[in-house]
């Protein structure tokens, strides 16, 4: 099929369609655009003839992409364009930037990521004049793709900043230099649309100075009665009436301009913007990073002060904050549990080290408060214990609220044996695991320690690693017989992650790649309630004391707060368990929460543990080997 149309200013063009292929001829130009390419999917959905996009794109296309009438050579324009940009134009380029981005399927910052990568890989094909004039091309053309405009933008000077760290020639660098600052110019004056902060991004990468955007307004011979410096301020102006203080400051230390100094610090700190003034006063230097420590210990931000008298050594200047923000870290890190970490930290400092006394004291870790003193002769143990009593002390639920008979220690065959014949008679359990903390970043996580399997009455803690040491195949035996049961339900909370850290420790065991009946009363809650301790509070009224979470659980024998911690963190998962199926079973609602479908929750696990998550709801529903009518306990 053959057909004509004039354009306006044309000499004709015309249009040859085959299978698969269009061939457009006119003006000198003949193209053969395969059918299912970008540009004839755009004119089909606008409804306009292919030769009309050619006349569009023609003065960009005319030289680098037509034939000249003796030769009658086919330059078809296809997507390998991004692997060869000698004879691409820069809007044609960014037409196809943009239909790989729409009609991509994943997500958008994927495609971000895969875009910038094509975008530098085409600088490295050296387009013509140079991959840095090419990228200022395509910055100025960006505006007219509006939606895309921002992103795009962000995209490509994204990848020449990757491309010019191995750098590129004097004549491309100099040209792109003032190419860059007349739109610079001209977008500040508002003539062109751009983003502020790309605006400030392209001074950046195309590294324009005051001297540079002098010598083109000079060039240019502008009539406008403001110099450069002018021009600038105003700018600056534009970007704090828009709050955008990064921009701003990243403006002025790339233009060595020194602002108006405190005044500018203090605003940026009552907007709460604390990253961009902590840019700034480090670019001002010593004496503006004092000021922004002042501001910060009057808003109360010992951490951030802290951390700045530490980077910039001024803990002469500022003893008292670097000594309250120590005390800070120390704090935070018993919040945690992190005793050993803390301690490192402190034994260098003797106050620090009675400082953290008190906060044992505090927390109820008086086993800690001994070691401590005994560790490191503390002559202020006695006032320590003085201060001790006007604490305020938080009540903390105990195991013996909990009508548990005994805590059996287990790591012998016999008691092996006797602990597994006893959780088989049992319709619900509670698991739980503790293992060595590894305060070392990237380093391997220690072996699972020990395993904690409680009954209404009874906790068993079983010693993982000297049982796996004696018998390995007993243990597993054994754990097998608890953990691919479909008669007991096992309650745990969080418990993915000791299933994750059992099996890593130990890979040869089959008892931990499988499971059955597991109910993580964690998944029955929506909202956090600050891990099990705020989960027993909001239940039973009474949180769990957390501070033994990080002790050293390879030490043996383990102190008796060790184990009652243990014990509690096991046993205290049947209790809730049995308030939430009793709420499950009241007719009495009071709120949407109060009746929890609980066994839907109940989970069974096949295979890689790291890798598959799947729910069984259709056994949720028989709950094999679970009676209904079993009752709790009264504690």
């Amino acid at each position: 099929m053959v057909c004509k149309q004039s354009l306006p200013g044309t000499r004709g063009w015309y249009q040859r369609r085959t299978e698969n292929r269009v061939t457009i001829s006119g003006n000198n130009i003949r193209w053969a655009i395969p059918i299912q390419h970008p540009f004839f999917r755009f004119a089909e959905k606008h409804q306009r003839p292919l030769f009309w996009i050619c006349e569009e794109i023609q003065g960009f296309t005319v030289s680098i992409m037509g034939v000249d009438d003796e030769t009658h050579q086919e330059w078809p324009i296809t997507l390998h364009a991004y692997s060869d940009l000698t004879n691409v134009s820069p809007v044609v380029f960014l037409y196809l930037l943009k239909e790989c981005y729409v009609y991509g399927t994943c997500k958008a910052t994927a495609k971000f990521f895969a875009l910038q990568h094509q975008v530098l890989q085409a600088l490295h094909n050296l387009p013509k004049p140079g991959p840095a004039v090419f990228v200022a091309h395509c910055l100025s053309l960006l505006p007219i793709f509006e939606s895309h405009c921002e992103g795009f933008s962000h995209l490509m000077i994204a990848a020449l900043r990757r491309f010019l760290k191995k750098g590129t020639t004097i004549e491309d660098s100099h040209e792109a230099k003032l190419f860059a600052t007349q739109l610079f110019i001209i977008a500040v004056r508002g003539d062109k649309i751009h983003d502020d902060r790309i605006l400030v991004k392209i001074l950046e990468v195309f590294d324009i100075k005051l001297t540079d955007i002098k010598e083109v307004m000079f060039q240019k011979n502008d009539k406008i009665e403001d110099t450069a410096d002018v021009f600038i301020e105003q700018f600056i102006s534009k970007l704090l009436q828009s709050q955008s203080y990064m921009a701003a400051v990243t403006l002025l230390e790339h233009l060595s301009i020194r602002h108006s100094g405190e005044s500018f610090l203090h605003m940026m700190l009552e907007n709460k913007e604390y990253r961009a003034a902590e840019k700034w006063a480090t670019f001002i230097g010593k004496p503006m990073i004092c000021v922004l420590i002042k501001g910060y210990v009057d808003r109360k931000m010992i951490k951030q002060a802290y951390d700045l008298i530490k980077k910039n050594d001024l803990r002469e200047e500022f003893p008292q904050v670097y000594q309250m923000g120590k005390e800070s870290t120390l704090k935070k890190l018993a919040e945690k549990g992190c005793w050993d970490i803390a301690e490192m930290r402190a034994k260098s400092d003797r106050q620090l080290l009675e400082y953290l006394v008190y906060l044992a004291m505090e927390a109820g870790y008086s086993e800690k408060v001994d070691e401590l003193c005994d560790k490191y002769s503390l002559e202020g143990f006695m006032k320590a214990k003085e201060a001790e009593a006007s604490l305020p002390h938080i009540r903390y639920l105990h195991l013996d609220e909990l009508a548990i008979d005994n805590i059996v220690w287990v790591d012998e065959l016999i008691g092996l044996h006797e602990a597994t014949c006893h959780i088989e008679g049992c319709k619900v359990v509670g698991l739980d695991c503790e293992w060595k903390p590894n305060y070392e970043k990237g380093s391997k996580a220690n072996k699972v320690s020990i395993m904690q399997i409680a009954s209404e009455k009874m906790v068993f803690i079983i010693d993982l690693i000297k049982l796996s040491h004696d018998a390995p195949d007993v243990l597993d035996s054994c754990l097998i017989r608890i953990f691919h049961s479909p008669r007991i339900l096992k309650l745990g909370y969080n418990f993915q992650c000791d299933m994750k850290q059992l099996s890593q420790s130990y890979e040869d065991f089959d008892c931990f790649k499988r499971f059955e009946m597991l109910l993580d009363i964690q998944n029955i809650f929506k909202e956090p309630r600050g891990g099990l301790s705020g989960l027993t509070k909001e239940i039973l009224g009474v949180g769990l004391n957390k501070t033994r979470r990080n002790s050293n659980w390879e030490d043996r024998p383990l102190t008796q707060n060790q184990l009652e911690y243990a014990a509690l963190d096991a046993a205290v998962l049947i209790h809730i368990f049995w308030h939430v199926r009793s709420q499950s079973q009241s007719t009495d609602v009071l709120n949407e929460n109060t009746q929890m479908e609980w066994k839907s929750h109940i989970i069974s696990h096949v295979g890689d543990l790291t890798k598959t998550k799947k729910k069984d709801k259709s056994k949720n529903g028989s709950n094999v080997g679970f009676k209904e009518s079993h009752q709790p306990s009264q504690s």
